[in-house]
């Protein structure tokens, strides 16, 4: 690492592109009223997509035909989970959405290794998933809808690093920018008839706008800043943490107050997918989700 470079730098940075995204997912459902879950995840998808093609311009850089199936169906992968989470986020609260969406990478980095102790974090796993289940009467209860589309998401994730390993040969930010086109031209048209002409007001343009930046803009640049300086299992395990910061940007923002068997769910979840991360080879890793 460079002199002039704070060690501690890349770690600040991964840490404020968790903060920004929990960050802009909340203000995101804030939005919600205004033009509907798949309206919002339309204003982030087709925002995102036009900063990154000006970023990266991938047009300058031809890619070969037998790579052109692969980023449209990484692209819809990527349509596919920003609306389902969005749609998971109508009814259950940040944090707990963000804990179930991460189980689908855990489960997958387990099934990569298959070493015995994945069978601990796995079971670790399932007990926060089993301590969301209305076992206690008095408890608050989570909407069966929300949870399935959360659990979409989860699978939606790890099909997600699936087919991004399988474009590991490609410009990591070019091939993104393709993706995340290809994901607006799915996802922007299921907004338009969900939210119809609600979409066009400047005002809320401008609002989706923000959206893009702190859920899109901001944590991929700090996110390169920190992979330039973070080993990989330091970045999935620092990137475990998301679910907390959610939760609390969900209190925060949204006033999204959870009940003790919740956070204790949040809890297991982040410790099995550490345990995960600090058990497996670093090319298994739990990879971000975009």
């Amino acid at each position: 690492m460079s002199a002039s470079r704070p060690p501690l730098l890349p770690y600040a940075a991964l840490l404020g592109a968790i903060v920004s995204l929990c960050v802009g997912t909340s203000f995101a459902k804030s939005l919600f009223p205004l033009v509907g879950a798949q309206g919002v995840t339309a204003y982030r998808v087709f925002f995102a997509a036009l900063i990154l093609l000006l970023i990266w311009r991938p047009w300058r850089h031809p890619i070969v035909r037998a790579d052109l199936g692969k980023v449209a169906l990484y692209g819809a992968i990527v349509g596919l989970m920003n609306l389902v989470f969005y749609m998971a986020l109508r009814t259950i609260p940040l944090g707990l959405a963000i804990a179930i969406e991460f189980v689908g990478p855990l489960v997958l980095a387990a099934a990569s290794s298959r070493k015995l102790i994945h069978f601990v974090w796995i079971g670790l796993a399932v007990l926060g998933l089993g301590l969301l289940l209305p076992i206690d009467p008095s408890a608050a209860r989570l909407d069966p809808v929300g949870v399935g589309f959360a659990g979409a998401a989860a699978v939606c994730w790890a099909l997600y690093i699936i087919l991004g390993k399988r474009m590991g040969h490609l410009h990591a930010g070019r091939s993104v920018a393709l993706g995340m086109t290809t994901a607006a031209l799915i996802v922007t048209p299921v907004g338009l008839v969900a939210a119809g002409a609600s979409l066009f007001q400047p005002k809320l343009i401008a609002l989706g706008l923000v959206v893009a930046v702190l859920s899109s803009a901001i944590p991929y640049s700090l996110e390169m800043i920190a992979l330039r300086g973070i080993p990989k299992r330091s970045f999935g395990v620092m990137l475990s943490v998301e679910p907390a910061i959610g939760a609390l940007a969900g209190l925060v923002i949204l006033h999204e107050r959870l009940v003790a068997t919740q956070w204790l769910a949040i809890g297991a979840i982040v410790a099995a997918s550490v345990g995960t991360i600090l058990t497996t080879p670093a090319e298994a890793a739990i990879g971000d989700a975009p």
